[in-house]
């Protein structure tokens, strides 16, 4: 990845030239050029250069996972899935982030503020998160960017861009409150399942929330995991639905 400079032990203060942003979002050097011509990606002019924050593009690029439709979101995945098997053991991802992790099927948040701060207090039990201040504050700044949730009834509140230091390990938080919450979702509907992305890799991060939003679209995982009457039935789907996705991908497997 190009890397122009790198002013702190934070991955979040990476400036990437054009070959590594287009390597990082999964995109031709022309493609990330045109987005510069249309101002429709974060740049900084240095000179006669152009440079892009990764903390920027990390929060333009999630945006833009989440607004992805059928095919767009089909050869995103399939690219993130190639340039994540050199560190991933195997391509299903949820077995093992669903492990270190934890699912409650009754959240009793009853707002915007409270679902993000129960979330983490989900996070903190597993006992891989090493600041939850600094992780509801990053959520927080995430969410001001514009809602993670999407039409359906799903949301997936992340950091603003990832950070190695603030987790042990990679892991999901799922939770299911009791009672259903308006967090922004552009169809006006409210929100029933939340998914809190905890990554140490910023490639996971894209790539797992890549993977999220695939299953909500080519499977019937949101509603099973709204009728699954405990933990361990929303885990069992959830896993179910990840296989059956991956199959479709590699049909001779």
């Amino acid at each position: 990845m190009g890397v122009v400079a790198l002013n702190s032990p934070n991955m979040s203060f990476q400036l990437l030239d054009l070959d590594g942003v287009a390597e990082y979002l999964h995109l031709t050097r022309a493609e990330v050029e045109q987005r510069v011509k249309d101002q429709e990606i974060p740049f900084i002019r240095r000179g006669g250069r152009i440079v892009f924050n990764k903390e920027e593009i990390d929060g333009w690029a999630s945006r833009r996972i989440l607004g992805l439709a059928d095919r767009p979101l089909d050869s995103y995945h399939e690219k993130s899935t190639r340039s994540t098997k050199n560190f991933l053991p195997h391509e299903a991802i949820l077995p093992d982030m669903l492990a270190a992790g934890i699912i409650d099927p009754a959240m009793k948040s009853k707002t915007r503020s409270s679902v993000l701060r129960d979330l983490v207090a989900l996070a903190e039990t597993t006992g891989k998160l090493t600041d939850p201040k600094a992780l509801i504050a990053s959520l927080e700044a995430r969410e001001t960017l514009c809602s993670t949730a999407m039409p359906g009834g799903l949301a997936l509140p992340h950091p603003r861009s990832p950070d190695p230091y603030l987790f042990d390990t990679s892991f999901l938080v799922v939770g299911r409150p009791v009672q259903e919450i308006h967090f922004g979702a552009t169809d006006g509907e409210p929100t029933q399942l939340f998914f809190l992305l905890c990554c140490q890799d910023d490639r996971l991060h894209l790539h797992t929330l890549a993977r999220l939003c695939l299953l909500a679209l080519k499977t019937d995982i949101l509603a099973q995991l709204r009728a699954a009457p405990d933990a361990g039935t929303m885990r069992n789907s959830l896993i179910a639905a990840e296989a059956e996705v991956l199959a479709k991908m590699n049909p001779s497997a």
